[in-house]
């Protein structure tokens, strides 16, 4: 039994598997975005509150302003204050950009192994917001939030085993099978399971949850059962990872090579508009240096 199939039942009795999801350190969810999110859904969410909750942590504060100035988020104009840095975002995008911060402090990624985690996972959701935008396909903030969460689970991991660093770059290179069949047939489990199971403690939308559970499962793009949202951001993934790849050097994206059609077909894109999509892609990236 998976762990995917424990977190797709609504209850199960004790198991191993329910025995190993309860070993992995999956960290509490952080004061401030439950302070935020409780904010959020009131039926009048207030901008001045949310400011307060910003600013009440002088390091949030000053990593939003960063954020909200920069190319991709921030555009040409620039925010002086939380008070503009809410207003030219508005509130959904600075929560999302919040929980990105705290999962920063909250889940270490210090080791050689992860050296670059924190860097590829932020370029991620900044490719997911630009093509959510770009391509008007639901909302920033949640492409935002899947982006950066996508592989939380991967340092959860990490820390749980061992060996996992060598189970990560072996299913790096596997060009056939899904990413997580190989972490599966070692630990039982894998990033993905762990993620959403993240996204769900931490108060995430289901969509987003479900999205990472099946960001390596490209199957759900032809399954007419798939919530449009989580297809959408299965797809999304695909292109920022293949832009991604590209802005890093490297020839290939392996994952492109399994679900790259797909996804351009659940998307309705030519190959063309594709090539396009990602060069401008690639250059946003560049803005950002």
């Amino acid at each position: 039994m998976s762990t995917a199939t424990v977190l797709a039942r609504p209850s199960a009795a004790e198991d191993p598997v329910d025995t190993l999801i309860k070993s992995i350190r999956i960290p509490p969810r952080p004061s401030l975005l439950a302070d935020l999110q409780r904010e959020l859904a009131s039926a009048d969410p207030s901008p001045e509150t949310i400011g307060r909750i910003v600013a009440s942590d002088v390091g949030m504060s000053g990593a939003l302003l960063k954020l909200a100035n920069s190319a991709i988020y921030g555009g040409h104009r620039k925010a002086k204050s939380i008070e503009q840095a809410i207003l030219f975002l508005g509130i959904n995008q600075v929560a999302a950009l919040m929980a990105g911060l705290l999962a920063r402090q909250a889940i270490p990624a210090n080791s050689a192994a992860l050296a670059s985690f924190w860097d590829v996972s932020t370029r991620r959701a900044q490719a997911m917001v630009f093509l959510s935008r770009r391509l008007r396909i639901g909302e920033p903030d949640v492409a935002h939030t899947f982006g950066l969460f996508c592989d939380m689970g991967v340092p959860l991991l990490m820390d749980r085993f061992g060996d996992y660093e060598s189970t990560f770059a072996a299913a790096s290179l596997e060009a056939e099978r899904p990413f997580t069949a190989l972490e599966e047939e070692r630990h039982a489990t894998s990033h993905a399971a762990i993620g959403c199971l993240l996204a769900r403690n931490w108060g995430l939308s289901d969509h987003v949850g479900w999205a990472i559970l099946h960001h390596h499962d490209y199957a759900v793009l032809d399954d007419g059962n798939t919530a449009g949202l989580v297809g959408s951001l299965v797809a999304l993934s695909l292109l920022a990872e293949s832009a991604i790849c590209k802005y890093q050097g490297l020839t290939e994206s392996l994952e492109w090579h399994k679900g790259g059609a797909r996804a351009c077909a659940y998307l309705g894109l030519s190959e063309d508009e594709t090539a396009e999509l990602l060069d401008e892609l690639h250059e946003a990236f560049h803005d950002e240096q």
